[in-house]
């Protein structure tokens, strides 16, 4: 496991969300056109992914360590320690990535 694993891991300890709540955290993917040019997150609608970190007692169809696709104003924002993370409840959660 790799450094940046170990500390994400180490966000989420001693954090139990509440009901059906999931812990994320995310990294919000720059897109790039093909002449090269980044857009800016203003200007794109797309969902975005994120490692769950943390689950509620009452979520069912998601585990820790599942990568999650979510909606872009899905969820609360906040920032640990330098690392964006994102509380949403699990209806908010588009999709499991498989592979």
């Amino acid at each position: 496991m790799s450094t940046a694993a170990k500390e994400k891991k180490h966000l989420a300890k001693g954090f139990q969300p509440l009901g059906d709540r999931v812990f994320v955290t995310y990294t919000e993917e720059l897109e790039r056109t093909s002449g090269g040019i980044y857009v800016p997150d203003s200007a794109k609608e797309k969902p975005q992914r994120g490692i769950v970190q943390a689950i509620g007692k009452k979520v069912e169809h998601v585990k820790v360590g599942d990568q999650v696709l979510f909606d872009k104003y899905s969820g609360s924002k906040l920032r640990i320690e330098d690392e964006e993370c994102l509380i949403l409840k699990e209806e908010d959660i588009l999709g499991i990535f498989t592979s």
